[in-house]
């Protein structure tokens, strides 16, 4: 797939990704998809941790990684919805698990491991790719497919960070 629009930032901390995971939340939308990539130990499910405070997921909602039970919701502003596929072959098994109604539902859809979507990435989401050159640092870069390419300034209102948008 195409990207229709990125930007790239670099986060100098574990503060930065959370204030920027946490701005991500409070922007997103119901039906929303962030697709999240990277290396294991990059930070992604940190960076869902802070999106989650963003949505108001009650601190007492601990959000974990779901690597094993493959889906975590959590009540907020809106539900999120975090998936990770890592241990999925394919798409054939996250139909058989019914996981499109989570993806195409009405909370903010939240996903480890996307690739493992195959056909079944949607056309409308924000891919958040995270790059960890060192335990504090991140690279990160977001690319913004079909409708939200119109929003991804959105996402990247936060003023502290140093990006740039290609």
């Amino acid at each position: 797939m195409a990207t229709d629009k990125s930007a790239h930032i670099d986060l100098a901390d574990l503060e930065q990704t959370m204030a920027f995971g946490y701005h991500i939340g409070t922007v997103a939308q119901a039906g929303d998809v962030i697709l999240l990539t990277g290396d294991l130990g990059a930070g992604k499910t940190t960076l869902t941790q802070a999106i989650g405070r963003g949505l108001q997921v009650a601190a007492s909602c601990y959000i974990t990684s779901p690597t094993f039970s493959l889906l975590h919701e959590y009540p907020g502003r809106i539900p999120l919805y975090h998936m990770d596929l890592y241990r999925l072959a394919g798409e054939e098994e996250i139909e058989e698990l019914g996981f499109e109604e989570y993806i195409y539902g009405q909370g903010l859809t939240v996903i480890e491991w996307p690739e493992r979507l195959g056909e079944l990435t949607p056309r409308n989401y924000l891919e958040i790719q995270l790059i960890s050159p060192t335990p504090e640092t991140r690279h990160v870069t977001l690319s913004a497919h079909g409708n939200m390419c119109c929003r991804l300034k959105d996402f990247l209102e936060y003023d502290s960070l140093q990006r740039s948008t290609t």
